[in-house]
């Protein structure tokens, strides 16, 4: 396996070590290895710029450069990860190497392949993304208890329409479910509130590396 390591080369828009700022793995010190491309172009996005550019880094270069950060936690991220094949191997790769895993993907493409030990983070996109028709459903299958899904909310009817979802594909018997308002956008204590009035089963999360950075990828 480790020879195909030596020869698979990803797109790799950035590497880099920063805290966790969203996901039940939030405030931890992570690694984040962030994929370039994406075939979908969500209104709210704030990693536009790893649409393209990047280099061909080969995994067994990937695991050289996060050896030299002392955690145990990688995010693979994008863009959308997924959109490069390879990112399957990386992603095995990772966990060979014995690091705690999480993947952050926006739905759209096949979840089936992904290595089980993988925590997979799955956004599902609301009206207001602008990219709801590229919900891939048939991913829903694939998740279990410890991955997580996520929904970023840009307005209450976005929020209305993910209750209404939550509801009607009985997502909280699958895994966490996390809503996020879009920065600057909704209000956090608006969406709260909302959250509060109709006792739904989520967890409101904030993106803490803008609370700590402001508005883009912080560090």
């Amino acid at each position: 396996m480790m020879q195909a390591f030596e020869t698979t080369t990803l797109r790799i828009n950035e590497i880099f070590f920063s805290l966790q700022g969203e996901t039940s793995r939030v405030g931890l010190p992570t690694v984040f290895v962030r994929l370039t491309g994406c075939p979908l172009r969500c209104g709210y996005c704030d990693t536009a710029y790893a649409f393209t550019g990047g280099e061909n880094i080969s995994i067994a270069e990937i695991l050289n450069r996060i050896a030299h950060y002392k955690t145990n936690y990688i995010t693979v991220t994008g863009g959308e990860p997924l959109a490069q094949k390879a990112c399957l191997v990386l992603l095995t790769a990772l966990c060979d190497a014995k690091y705690s895993v999480s993947l952050e993907t926006s739905g759209a493409l096949d979840l089936s392949q992904v290595d089980l030990r993988v925590c997979k983070v799955m956004d599902i996109k609301t009206p207001g993304s602008g990219e709801v028709t590229k919900n891939n459903w048939e991913n829903l299958i694939h998740l279990t208890p410890k991955d997580e899904i996520k929904f970023v909310l840009c307005n209450e009817a976005d929020y209305q329409w993910a209750g209404e979802i939550i509801r009607r594909k009985q997502l909280s018997q699958l895994c966490p479910i996390l809503f996020s308002p879009v920065y600057d956008s909704l209000n956090p204590a608006t969406l709260a509130s909302w959250i509060l009035r109709d006792e739904l089963p989520v967890r409101m999360q904030l993106q803490m590396h803008k609370l700590l950075w402001g508005e883009g990828p912080g560090r």
